[in-house]
């Protein structure tokens, strides 16, 4: 058993409660007493390995980035695709926010998330502590929009599409992309986000406080940063938090009101993501425009069972089940609700989970748009109805960012 000595009184970020948590041995993790959130894994306190595999992810990507990933022959033709080649055709068929988007994802995203974390971890491993809460404050942001891992999905299903009428080759870059994304997920697996934050030392604060300081709600009261969930006294609400630097408030900001109005932009838009064709295809002048739905549907006809799975859940299932359950949460902190409270949280930690996944489908029709350009043998072109999609899910994303799932938890005892 850990002593008093050796605990420390954290927050839980999902339902707020303040507890002791032990010291975790090896292998063995810490979970909240209330609604079961992961505290500390076993991962806890490991700085080389993880420094490691994102060093091996970054030098894997660079060949990645510069090699070419596949190529199609058809008709005495061949096509090769890089990774940017599906950035340069989005953009050259007018489709610039939908370019900027899969660039950003899939290139300007990785690289600078793998090279801040790197340097984080290095000078942490050097004893180097100086600025680095608010860069590793930036790179937990960044995280969930680095997509190398939905990236090489997209392309297994552009693969698996292709050869079904084409001949498709994995090149030097492709196998570079499966590499980088193996140790970007045994990198993943061995960061913890606590060992990094307790290893950082605390800025001194400033000789006076701030007006919230003085309001008696803020008097006696202890307070977790809402990113690095750093225990901090009331009376410095409103101040930059001592370890990162972001500012200290005891529940997100205007968290239900973004949120619900994100909600209800992602149900106006996932109508026409639906209906809208998010790809065409020309085959000898003849022009075939599939939904998302038609596209599931074809790889079933094809016998792509597996495939088929993966995109009806990514592409159909996850954006309406993140819709509809933030929807529930809102309702039930709306009306104070206390049922379920921990089936809402652990949900939501699903939902926010994989939620970014849903964007194989944008990242299939960037790798066919680059590969599938023969003249009027093939052709793939983009769909108005890919940037509705596309805006589902960043909307969608976005909303299970600003949403404070602490509030359903208050809800009941206000």
């Amino acid at each position: 058993m850990a002593t008093a000595e050796n605990r420390a009184r954290v927050a839980c970020p999902d339902c707020g409660l303040v507890q002791r948590l032990p010291v975790v041995r090896r292998r063995h993790i810490a979970e909240c007493r209330r609604c079961a959130r992961l505290l500390a894994g076993p991962s806890t306190g490991r700085v080389d390995a993880p420094l490691a595999f994102a060093l091996a992810t970054l030098l894997l990507l660079v060949p990645a980035s510069v090699e070419p990933l596949l190529s199609v022959a058809s008709h005495g033709a061949e096509r090769i695709c890089w990774l940017w080649s599906g950035i340069a055709g989005l953009w050259h068929e007018g489709f610039e926010v939908l370019a900027l988007i899969v660039a950003a994802f899939s290139l300007a995203f990785p690289f600078l998330y793998l090279a801040a974390l790197i340097a984080v971890l290095a000078a942490l491993r050097l004893g180097q502590h100086r600025h680095l809460g608010p860069a590793f404050r930036w790179i937990m942001r960044v995280r969930p929009w680095m997509m190398i891992e939905i990236f090489l999905v997209g392309c297994f299903v552009a693969y698996s599409r292709l050869r079904l009428v084409v001949g498709v080759h994995v090149l030097a870059g492709g196998w570079s992309l499966m590499a980088a994304t193996l140790a970007l997920l045994l990198a993943l697996t061995q960061l913890d986000e606590r060992t990094v934050w307790e290893a950082l030392p605390l800025r001194q604060r400033r000789a006076h406080a701030s007006r919230r300081a003085h309001e008696p709600g803020n008097q006696g009261r202890a307070i977790a940063c809402t990113v690095c969930e750093l225990l901090v006294d009331g009376a410095h609400a409103g101040e930059a938090c001592p370890r990162c630097g972001a500012a200290l408030h005891d529940r997100k900001p205007y968290a239900f009101t973004i949120t619900a109005a994100l909600v209800v932009a992602g149900f106006m838009l996932y109508v026409p993501a639906n209906a809208l064709p998010v790809l065409t295809l020309v085959s000898f002048g003849h022009e075939q425009s599939n939904t998302i739905i038609t596209g599931v549907l074809e790889l079933i006809h094809n016998r792509l069972w597996p495939l088929a799975l993966i995109v009806f859940l990514a592409s159909i299932v996850v954006p309406l089940m993140k819709l509809c359950g933030l929807t529930w949460m809102l309702l039930a902190t709306l009306q104070g609700s206390p049922r379920a409270l921990v089936a809402r949280t652990r949900f939501f930690r699903v939902i926010d989970t994989v939620g970014s996944w849903s964007n194989i489908d944008v990242f299939v029709a960037s790798v066919l748009v680059a590969l599938l350009q023969f003249g009027a043998i093939a052709q793939a072109r983009a769909g108005a109805g890919l940037t509705a999609f596309a805006a589902v899910v960043i909307i969608t994303m976005i909303a299970t960012r600003t949403f404070d799932t602490r509030l359903m938890w208050d809800a009941p005892r206000e």
